[in-house]
């Protein structure tokens, strides 16, 4: 059987993008069981409600929902159990400073293959307002309205 090669998305968190200010992210390695993988294979998992936090040096992930795999037997997963990320010490020492000073909150953005591994990308992020979202909805409608005008132009 040839080794996968790029990126395959399993899911994606457009909410997150919408409810947050993304700032840095990382990309970490998720500690998984078969039937986790054989179900996020067929390409099944939600990010809406998840979340990631920091105890005793090491990074969880809460609120992931990877669902039951169909064919799966007694030995079959937990949909929303908490999963440990993969992450080199300095980058875990790092987001431990900056959640702890700033008050920010790991988000995962989206969960995928890479490689044959699945990876999942969190991202340091700041709660919006509501003003704040109704700017980017307004900003958004903006360039819209020019590319639709300089469409008509043409």
């Amino acid at each position: 059987m040839p080794k996968e090669s790029g990126r395959k998305l399993i899911a994606g968190n457009r909410k997150a993008r919408y409810d947050y200010a993304i700032g840095d992210t990382y990309e970490a390695g998720l500690v998984l069981t078969g039937t986790e993988v054989k179900s996020l294979r067929a390409g099944r998992a939600s990010l809406v409600d998840g979340y990631a936090s920091i105890s005793d040096g090491e990074v969880w992930l809460y609120g992931v929902h990877i669902p039951e795999y169909t064919q799966g037997s007694w030995t079959n997963h937990e949909p929303r159990r908490t999963r440990k990320l993969l992450m080199h010490r300095e980058e875990i020492s790092r987001l431990i400073g900056k959640t702890q000073e700033s008050g920010l909150t790991l988000v995962p953005l989206s969960l995928y293959f890479r490689d044959g591994k699945a990876k999942v990308e969190i991202a340091l992020a700041k709660g919006k307002r509501a003003y704040d979202k109704r700017q980017a909805l307004r900003a958004r409608d903006d360039r819209r309205e020019v590319e639709r005008a300089f469409g008509r132009r043409r």
